[in-house]
């Protein structure tokens, strides 16, 4: 049963972002690169807050009964700033790498599109963000223990996997949306987008309740992930024809 949970779990957490890192990234080494170095600058803001989170401790009262629950609320959304401070900072050298691609470039042009690198560097944030999440819960799943035991909730390990895989999509949108906003200084979508991740890491202290926390960060997900398709350049008639395609194949086929 340990093995079912923790296969099924992962599948669940990690199975999207690694179809689409399949079938979107691994054939293109330059795209790889930037999800790599993606991965790379949230474990940077993973690493400072960690550092700002441990001098906090140290430098509170120990005695008083509301620190735990005061510092964690700190450090949450402490580390979801830092996280959009380092997402800017990577597209600024991301930026930078274009306008050197483009400059010893024979046409003048750079080998991948500012649309593509912010959905390849969000991917590489939301995987990194996802396996550090993930990774001690899948290991506690192989046991031994029996979940729910004393009281709590059963369905531990696949509301932790079904919340892994929202914020993973949604690091991938609001990096679309966040790159979008940074190129044409629309500071308002930047807004909106740390905001939203507030939002999502104040739901996320909700659980137990996961009723509380599940059903809007999903809601949120589906929202993100329409208006990344139509910044990203999506539209009605590019679903139309893409249907219109998959059709007229099974039809010949």
């Amino acid at each position: 049963m340990t093995l079912a949970v923790f296969f099924g779990c992962a599948f669940i957490a990690f199975g999207p972002a690694f179809a689409l890192f399949v079938f979107t990234v691994a054939k293109d080494p330059l795209r790889v690169i930037i999800l790599i170095a993606g991965a790379f600058f949230w474990l940077l803001s993973l690493l400072l807050s960690s550092l700002v989170w441990f001098i906090a401790v140290k430098a509170s009262n120990s005695q008083d009964p509301s620190l735990p629950r005061g510092l964690l609320i700190f450090g949450v959304f402490f580390s979801v700033l830092l996280q959009e401070v380092f997402r800017f900072a990577y597209y600024r050298l991301l930026r930078k790498a274009t306008e050197g691609l483009a400059a010893i470039s024979d046409d003048a042009s750079s080998a991948i599109s500012v649309r593509q690198m912010a959905y390849v560097a969000g991917l590489g944030f939301g995987v990194m963000r996802g396996a550090f999440s993930m990774i001690n819960i899948l290991s506690d799943s192989l046991g031994p223990g029996t979940v729910g035991i004393f009281g709590d909730s059963q369905y531990y390990f696949i509301t932790a996997a079904l919340m892994t895989l929202a914020l993973t999509l949604l690091h991938t949108f609001w990096g679309v949306l966040f790159f979008e906003g940074c190129e044409k200084s629309s500071w308002w979508v930047i807004a909106v987008v740390v905001s939203l991740h507030l939002l999502v890491a104040g739901l996320s202290l909700l659980n137990p309740l996961y009723e509380g926390s599940l059903p809007p960060v999903y809601c949120i997900t589906l929202l993100m992930g329409i208006w990344a398709f139509f910044s990203s350049g999506g539209s009605l008639q590019n679903l139309s024809a893409l249907c219109t395609r998959r059709k007229v194949e099974a039809e010949s086929s």
